[in-house]
Formats: structure tokens, sequence, C-alpha cells
């Protein structure tokens, strides 16, 4: 009887560990996400609010928020797996 409760709180152990792993993983890449949103997307809103004719401005708004969308769909298909 005592290997199998050893076996089966290893299994657990090890489910436990998996959980946090993409726990954690999924959150790196919601950051990932917030950080991209920050970085392109608001600071480029405050650039085109000055320059809006300006093309660059309007790519680098268009890929934040595509980078922050797909992030943040990655993060949270991880931590729902």
């Amino acid at each position: 009887m005592g290997s199998w409760s050893e076996t089966q709180e290893k299994k657990k152990e090890g489910k436990e560990k998996e959980k946090m792993s993409r726990e954690t993983l999924g959150k790196y890449f919601y950051d990932l996400s917030k950080l991209s949103f920050t970085a392109l997307v608001l600071s480029m809103s405050a650039s085109l609010i000055t320059d809006y004719l300006n093309t660059n401005y309007w790519v680098l708004f268009t890929f934040g928020v595509f980078s922050s969308t797909i992030f943040a769909y990655i993060g949270y298909k991880i931590m729902n797996k």
C-alpha cells in the first residue's frame, strides 16, 4: 500500500508543477500583451494626435494592436488548457 500512495502523491505533485508552469507562462504572455499595448498603442496614439498623416505611426499602431491581441490570446489559451 505504501508504494501505491507514494506513486499517487508523485502524480499529484507532477500535475501541480505542470499547472504552476502553465500559469506562469500564461502570465508571461499577458505581461507581453500589456507591454506591447503600452509601448506601441498608447505611445502611437499620442503621436497620431499630433501627426495623423504619418504612415509610420499608423503601421506601428496597427502592429501594436495586433501583437497585443495575439499575446493575450496565447496567454488565455495556455492558462485554460
